[in-house]
């Protein structure tokens, strides 16, 4: 039974940071594929950062050089350092998770999400 949990959401000002981490049970993840997305209502959910089994990250053009994702194999949890927050980061962010090994994991269909976290920034 996979279940991921999200934490760290909130409200911040502009120009801020928050980090987000999300827990993993139900499986070993080592070797998953793992990210983070965000939508706001009314919009489509977009991809926002994803880290592969070997540790190697993307981020969407819109975080590059204020987003940062990060996994801790051992404590099968996943974090998402964001900094210099923007009013256009207000979003809720849902951690996501798949097995699949034979696609990049920036652009793998992924199969199972957290409830999500919201973030706020003003």
């Amino acid at each position: 039974h996979v279940q991921l949990v999200e934490s760290g959401g909130g409200s911040v000002q502009a120009g801020g940071s928050l980090r987000l981490s999300c827990a993993a049970s139900g499986r070993t993840y080592s070797k998953w594929c793992m990210g983070w997305f965000r939508q706001v209502p009314g919009q489509e959910r977009e991809r926002v950062a994803t880290i592969g089994r070997d540790g190697w990250g993307w981020v969407a053009d819109s975080v590059r050089g204020r987003f940062t994702i990060s996994r801790h194999n051992a404590e099968n949890t996943l974090s998402l350092q964001m900094n210099s927050l923007k009013p256009e980061d207000t979003a809720m962010y849902y951690c996501a998770a798949d097995s699949d090994r034979w696609h990049s994991c920036s652009t793998v269909a992924y199969a199972y999400w957290g409830q999500g976290t919201q973030v706020t920034v003003s």
